[in-house]
């Protein structure tokens, strides 16, 4: 029984071991996704994080030991952000057609994020490196993190933030637009990749194609504008 533990600790200090558990993770929710009949409460990157971090409790590993293993995925992160630029190409006809309304609700979805994000921030009493790390939530990651490194915010907690984000807009959108009777698959998959980033991306792909194509446009164009617009809204407000 002994030997246990001292196996364990020899295998954490290996990056091939974070990285394995962090995909079969993800392999372990998306499964648990199928069988739910991908109903948005079964998100499988919900259940993946759950499943990573009740591992490092219980282990008692820092998430510096993690993250050594597990960057190759982060590192992945940015050629998938760069993607992003196939559907915006492939859907340029659509978007030309659509391209004022999409830039209206581009603006209005971005500045409502970090706007209400901040706001709300204040009113909770959170300090400046808080509210800081907290404007660019509604953007995917890669971008988050730069952005909250260049205004003075944690990247690590904006990491947190923008993933929680993503995982709660991915279970609400679906049964938001049900309700508002919104049926317009480009409208749904542009709000959601404007306010959900990556993970809401992935949920309107599972759902429609068009909606998927607009969503990555959203998330995409979203990340441009709030790289441009954070530092002067948290200079101005901060």
């Amino acid at each position: 029984m002994t030997a246990l533990p001292d196996i364990w600790t020899y295998l954490a200090k290996g990056p091939l071991l974070w990285l394995t558990m962090t995909l079969l993770a993800y392999v372990i929710g998306d499964a648990i996704f199928r069988r739910f009949n991908r109903a948005p409460y079964a998100n499988p990157v919900m259940i993946a994080t759950i499943l990573v971090s009740a591992l490092l409790l219980i282990t008692g590993t820092p998430y510096h030991t993690y993250f050594e293993g597990a960057q190759f995925v982060h590192f992945m992160l940015g050629p998938a952000t760069v993607s992003l630029a196939v559907p915006l190409y492939a859907n340029r006809v659509h978007i030309r057609r659509a391209l004022i309304p999409m830039l209206a609700a581009l603006v209005a979805g971005s500045l409502t994020a970090v706007l209400v994000a901040i706001a709300v921030g204040m009113m909770m009493g959170l300090d400046h490196t808080t509210l800081v790390s907290l404007a660019p939530k509604s953007t995917t990651a890669p971008v988050a993190i730069g952005i909250s490194e260049k205004v003075g915010g944690l990247p690590t907690l904006t990491a947190v933030l923008v993933l929680i984000t993503g995982i709660l807009g991915a279970i609400v959108v679906t049964p938001t637009f049900n309700a508002l009777g919104l049926t317009d698959w480009r409208a749904r998959g542009f709000a959601t990749g404007v306010a959900a980033h990556g993970v809401g991306t992935a949920r309107a792909l599972q759902i429609n194609e068009t909606a998927g194509a607009f969503a990555g446009i959203g998330m995409g164009l979203n990340a441009l504008l709030t790289a441009v617009i954070v530092p002067y809204i948290v200079t101005w407000l901060l």
